[in-house]
């Protein structure tokens, strides 16, 4: 794959992540193959660039490169062993698994192909649909060292990519980074919640403290899409939650507890409950509508305000 115009890559999923990262990938190595499960996506993106395929079948045929980026483990798995995508690749080809899914999926799926002569590699991102669209993503990557040199060429246009071990470590860095992520939306939403409460302006606030420690990019990028309560999808809150319930089990297997999580999963099922599939920075919301004082707030509400009087 030293060569970008001697590679052929197709891509399987064209959601939110998917489709800019096919025109990334079709600008740096002409023209990419996509192919999706619904058809009817392809109507609501810009297809420049891109050969749709009628079948899986016919995405993968051929390929150097298949990149698959879908919703959960059961859809990589689905694809790739039920409807016969890795019996048609070429041996010797590269299965590229972008997708978020649980680590012993990813460990599962590169032990089956491997039967099949093809090589692994899970390669989760993270960096939203901004990052998929300016080339910014963080991918982490499991498998062998030589494969993820091997694929360089091919994370390139995507964004910054690091082998972090063996087959399932790019996808147990990814469910650390979503409860990274998780924990920090939830923390902005609190923290904008007490500011509004509190009488102040939020958009002078989040640009005070943006120069702070508590400046983030889910800070930048986050509070302004709260103090607007825009809530369009750029990142589905029940991928986030599906990302949270894959950690807490994997953690689980190795005897750790992750009690943060925990709050973070009840918020985004009763947000999803309540608003349906907003995107993650509608965590405000599942505050808005659920939070209530806990034990003995009351109280210290009282004495705070006494003192505050005196």
């Amino acid at each position: 794959m030293s060569g970008a115009a001697n590679t052929s890559i197709a891509l399987l999923g064209v959601g939110l992540m998917g489709a800019p990262m096919a025109r990334r990938l079709a600008d740096a190595f002409g023209q990419v193959t996509v192919w999706n499960r619904s058809p009817a996506a392809f109507d609501r993106i810009d297809c420049s660039g891109l050969r749709i395929a009628r079948d899986v079948h016919e995405a993968v045929r051929g390929a150097d490169v298949v990149i698959t980026i879908l919703t959960d483990g059961a859809a990589v798995e689905d694809v790739l062993f039920v409807r016969g995508a890795a019996e048609a690749m070429t041996p010797d080809a590269f299965a590229i698994d972008m997708s978020s899914i649980a680590p012993f999926e990813a460990r599962e799926h590169a032990d089956r192909l491997a039967t099949l002569g093809l090589r692994h590699l899970d390669a989760p991102v993270s960096g939203g649909t901004s990052g998929a669209e300016a080339g910014r993503l963080a991918i982490m990557v499991g498998g062998a060292a030589e494969d993820f040199d091997r694929a360089r060429p091919i994370f390139a246009p995507l964004g910054r990519a690091l082998h972090l071990g063996p087959s399932g470590a790019g996808q147990v860095a990814k469910l650390a980074n979503q409860i990274i992520v998780g924990l920090t939306i939830g923390g902005v939403a609190e923290g904008l919640a007490l500011a509004r409460t509190g009488g102040l302006d939020l958009e002078r606030f989040v640009d005070l403290i943006g120069g702070g420690l508590a400046g983030s990019t889910v800070l930048a990028q986050y509070a302004p899409r709260m103090i607007a309560g825009d809530f369009t999808p750029r990142g589905r809150s029940s991928t986030h939650l599906k990302d949270i319930r894959n950690a807490r089990r994997h953690a689980a297997t190795l005897g750790l507890s992750l009690p943060f999580s925990g709050v973070l999963e009840d918020a985004f099922a009763r947000l999803i409950e309540r608003q349906g599939d907003v995107d993650h920075s509608g965590l405000i919301l599942a505050l808005d509508q659920a939070v209530q004082p806990g034990p003995g707030a009351a109280a210290a509400v009282s004495e705070q305000r006494s003192r505050e009087t005196r």
